[in-house]
């Protein structure tokens, strides 16, 4: 024979209407804080991603922020140049040249991919977000809009004194280091070389 359930407590009649109304009375005591935007502007955290800019003299067209966009929302066209030899005998080189960088803003969802694996930082967030248009083609951004968004990127954030050095100043601080003291030590003399006059051999006569 299956056992019987224990009878259920019956729940206070209006029981939920009074914790409602509980909650309702504790925040009628607080303060509203409402902020004036447009007229204020907001107050945004420094890791703000708002838009995306572009510093072009560092991109070298290698596409890899394009082939590891999620969205595809990365536009990016090039042609190759051929730059002659330094030296007379040397090889010519050829690099890319970029021609497009563009990035729809209408796909894009602001995941920072493109920004974290660019290898030569050519890509910055900025906080920057009042680009709203009433055209949806309008947010498609080229080179020079991009451009134009660098001026708004903020200064990277001091370094924590408490912070453990970085490895590459630390080499070449070590490096600067010996190259000083390697020019401060005196110079030791030759075996067999003079290090001043010396007395003619035998006395004076």
């Amino acid at each position: 024979m299956a056992e019987s359930l224990p009878p259920t407590r019956s729940r206070f009649p209006g029981a939920g209407l009074a914790k409602g109304l509980a909650v309702t009375l504790r925040t009628m005591t607080k303060k509203t804080v409402t902020e004036q935007y447009p007229d204020v502007q907001p107050d945004l955290p420094p890791r703000t991603r708002g838009v995306i800019g572009l510093f072009e003299e560092n991109c070298t067209v290698c596409m890899l922020c394009a082939r590891e966009c999620p969205d595809w929302c990365i536009y990016i066209d090039s042609h190759k140049e051929t730059v002659p030899a330094a030296a007379p005998g040397g090889r010519e080189r050829s690099r890319n040249v970029l021609d497009r960088f563009a990035i729809d803003f209408s796909l894009c969802m602001y995941c920072g991919i493109c920004i974290e694996v660019c290898p030569f930082d050519a890509l910055f967030w900025s906080p920057e977000f009042e680009y709203a248009e009433t055209d949806i083609r309008e947010l498609t951004h080229e080179r020079d809009k991009l451009r134009e968004w660098m001026w708004t990127v903020p200064a990277p954030p001091a370094l924590d004194p408490a912070a453990e050095e970085p490895k590459e100043i630390a080499a070449a601080r070590k490096t600067a280091e010996k190259l000083a003291a390697a020019q401060a030590e005196p110079t030791e003399p030759r075996s067999g070389q003079s290090t001043g006059p010396t007395a003619p051999e035998g006395g004076a006569s």
